[in-house]
């Protein structure tokens, strides 16, 4: 039996291209079958056809390299919902960009580790360039690392706070995202504390007098720059003006609104961004990066020193100390992928204004959205988009029909919303990503969401 070619070297070009056209080619036919944004008859029918594609994954012997693409890579594409679809829309998932999915195979094939840079050499200086190009967006001398995504991010931002203040008392809104909670309690932090946020943002007096209450305790205040349920910006300057009273870190989650500071038209919108200790951002959804490509940017790189580690194998201290870069510090993780090229190309491909261009039309077809929804007497809008979210219901719709209507559009494979709760009720939740939607889309989305309207079944007492 011949050994099967490898990806790198100088042969792996040679060997990877016609298996690339096999997959290309199972792409193609594997999102003709599906038609649609997503697979057509719920979990069920979904698991079967896969069952049915590939009743063995393991079989005593292999069925070749282009048989074994074709059928799984069809069978996944044919299953999948895609986010290029114009009418897959419900969450913060974004359809990355050719240049950077091209990108990513060349990080594949090479394989480098960032965790030695005899795994890594010129990807740990390309990660360099991409941190600092990013955290400069924000100050003029700041770092970050790069993570596997908001969670990620948002856990370190915890951990550095912990350990530059001791114990810290988290402070939010209602509407954080529930990655900080988890962390909270990963770390061994107190509980956060809730604060209101009635109107999708952070109460201001709520955090004032809660800071107060809590004063003299270490406090780290957590607010949102794109929240994931409406997209809402939190008002950071006058959050900032609270920490700087109260004594407070201030970390802020802009995982979604983050690549706002491309945009000339959309950058003011952040204001207040530079006065945060810690930022968390996330290329993989406003950023049409593949995932992952989360990143955590500090204001004072000294920030980063808790994470130094030492492991002899991989940066002893006389390696170190002869000129070899450290790596294992810029990380909780050990072996890591080079998430920074597909970035780095992106950034070099596009520029500010590439990036702009993109960050400026799903904004506005965003708002394209919550305009036709204004004119339709059967909708009802929740309010004009901060970003790219728009959440909308049909008029005088129970909580109940508006579960049932994205329900019966997942089964049926013709559209996916997301759900979310906002002002007390249910609503349909479009997170407009793709920057080639058109105005026939956001019509048809609409029509075919009020077409999806027919009454629930009776419901048992079930949680929804």
């Amino acid at each position: 039996m011949h050994s099967p070619p490898l990806a790198g070297g100088t042969a792996g070009p040679a060997a990877l291209r016609p298996l690339l056209d096999v997959v290309l080619d199972a792409l193609h036919d594997g999102a003709k079958t599906r038609g649609g944004p997503l697979p057509r008859g719920g979990p069920q029918a979904v698991a079967q056809r896969v069952r049915a594609a590939a009743p063995s994954i393991l079989p005593a012997h292999g069925t070749g390299a282009e048989e074994a693409l074709t059928t799984l890579v069809r069978t996944l594409a044919e299953g999948a919902a895609d986010p290029a679809e114009p009418h897959c829309a419900a969450h913060l998932h974004t359809p990355p960009l050719a240049v950077a999915t091209a990108a990513d195979l060349a990080a594949a094939a090479l394989n480098p580790s960032l965790d030695s840079w005899d795994q890594a050499p010129a990807a740990s200086t390309l990660e360099t360039l991409v941190t600092q190009t990013i955290a400069h967006e924000i100050w003029p001398h700041g770092d970050a690392l790069v993570t596997t995504g908001g969670t990620e991010s948002n856990q370190l931002a915890l951990l550095l706070a912990r350990e530059h203040h001791g114990p810290v008392q988290i402070v939010c809104g209602a509407h954080t995202h529930h990655s900080i909670h988890r962390a909270a309690w990963l770390l061994g932090l107190p509980r956060p504390v809730t604060v209101p946020a009635p109107t999708g943002t952070t109460d201001l007096t709520a955090l004032d007098d809660t800071l107060t209450r809590l004063h003299p305790h270490p406090l780290l205040v957590v607010a949102t720059a794109g929240t994931t349920d409406t997209g809402a910006i939190d008002p950071l300057p006058a959050i900032a003006d609270l920490c700087a009273t109260h004594h407070a870190a201030l970390h802020v989650d802009a995982a979604y609104g983050g690549p706002l500071l491309f945009s000339d038209r959309h950058r003011p919108r952040l204001t207040g961004l530079e006065r945060a200790h810690t930022v968390t951002l996330d290329l993989h959804k406003l950023g049409w990066q593949p995932v992952a490509a989360g990143l955590l940017a500090v204001a004072d790189p000294h920030h980063l020193t808790p994470l130094t580690h030492t492991a002899d194998y991989l940066n002893a201290d006389d390696d170190t100390e002869a000129g070899l870069p450290d790596l294992l510090g810029r990380s909780l993780r050990t072996t890591r992928r080079p998430d920074a090229l597909k970035i780095a190309v992106t950034l070099r491909a596009l520029g500010r204004d590439g990036l702009a261009h993109l960050i400026d039309r799903v904004c506005a077809s965003a708002h394209h959205l919550a305009q036709l929804i204004d004119e339709e007497p059967q909708l009802e809008l929740y309010r004009h988009p901060d970003i790219s979210t728009v959440l909308f219901r049909p008029r005088d719709a129970d909580d109940d029909t508006v579960a049932h209507i994205r329900r019966t559009l997942l089964t049926h494979g013709t559209a996916v919303l997301g759900r979310a709760r906002a002002d007390g009720r249910l609503w349909l939740k479009a997170t407009l990503l793709n920057p080639h939607l058109t105005p026939h889309d956001l019509h048809t989305l609409l029509a075919t969401t009020l077409n999806a309207r027919t009454p629930p079944p009776p419901t048992k007492g079930t949680p929804r």
